[in-house]
């Protein structure tokens, strides 16, 4: 499946979006369906099973997938339910409220060697938070702070259910999906300190989408080519085998440093390529198009968009 949180004039609720660039509305036709079926309580067990934000839906793990995939299979059968065409509704992130949003950092080779770094004993963490995230079809702000926007492709994964202490092995039963991410950064002001913090935390500096695959669909995340695009030039170029720390790996590892949630959105690390290794470096600037294109997963694009005083 591919989840979409999406809206419809004033409405805001949760998706999937199929063949034909239809956005079939899951919320709205999980209930239609069990109306037709004659099911009683009818907006306890939407509210249960597939209630209309994603953060919710996670929440309610391999249950409320099953019943995502049954509202699916009803609609795509009987033409029944509510379903959009693509341009009737603007999509927006997947998710907008994750308990966390941890990002690492120097995880491909080819960046790490760009920036002058070993590579790492163990990944090096840091977060964004919830104030960063945008949407597929949204601008990035690019505030009066510095003149120094730069671009990170990041393949993410999403945690599917709460996970502490696990295994490699098992990392996999904990993930719900994969979508992309652009970790716009801030580049001089990241660079005040030793810690990050600063440059990643900017209002709108995470565009996030454009859906989650989910992991039935996307069994093994390893050998995905990643691509990023500034007004059509190739900047970053890579495939998720060169991970240093594989998605099970990170699984385990942060798992083992905190509880992970349902809905919480890992940003697995950004390749060679960045503007700021470049010579002479290359930011970003007003009305650029920063593309991403992930094998199996899609595309994210957003444009830049200054935030003026």
């Amino acid at each position: 499946m591919k989840l979409v949180t999406f809206q419809y004039e004033e409405k805001q609720s949760i998706g999937a979006y199929v063949d034909g660039d239809r956005v079939i509305d899951l919320h709205a036709s999980y209930k239609q369906m069990l109306h037709n079926e004659g099911k009683t309580r009818i907006e306890e067990k939407a509210q249960a099973y597939v209630p209309s934000t994603m953060e919710d839906f996670l929440r309610g793990g391999e249950d409320s997938m099953e019943a995502a995939r049954g509202v699916i299979d009803y609609v795509l059968k009987n033409a029944e339910g509510t379903v959009y065409e693509r341009e009737q509704v603007k999509l927006l992130a997947p998710l907008h409220q994750p308990e966390k949003i941890i990002c690492v950092g120097h995880n491909y080779r080819e960046h790490i060697l760009e920036m002058g770094r070993e590579i790492p004993e163990y990944p090096v963490v840091f977060a964004k938070f919830a104030n960063t995230i945008i949407g597929p079809e949204d601008d990035i702000p690019f505030y009066p702070i510095s003149e120094q926007l730069d671009y990170e492709a990041e393949f993410v994964f999403v945690v599917g259910k709460e996970a502490k202490n696990v295994k490699e092995e098992d990392a996999f039963d904990y993930v719900a999906g994969y979508s992309i991410a652009n970790d716009v950064t801030y580049r001089d002001i990241q660079r005040r300190t030793l810690e990050w913090l600063q440059g990643k935390s900017v209002d709108g500096s995470a565009p996030i989408g454009p859906w989650i695959v989910t992991s039935d669909e996307l069994q093994d995340p390893s050998g995905l080519a990643v691509t990023l695009k500034v007004n059509g030039e190739v900047r970053q170029q890579t495939n998720t085998k060169n991970l240093v720390f594989t998605v099970p790996k990170l699984v385990a590892f942060l798992s083992n440093l905190m509880t992970l949630k349902p809905g919480d959105i890992i940003l697995t690390g950004t390749p060679g390529g960045v503007g700021v290794a470049m010579d002479p470096p290359r930011f970003l600037k007003e009305g650029d198009v920063v593309t991403i294109d992930i094998d199996r997963v899609g595309t994210l694009e957003n444009k830049v968009s200054p935030v003026k005083e």
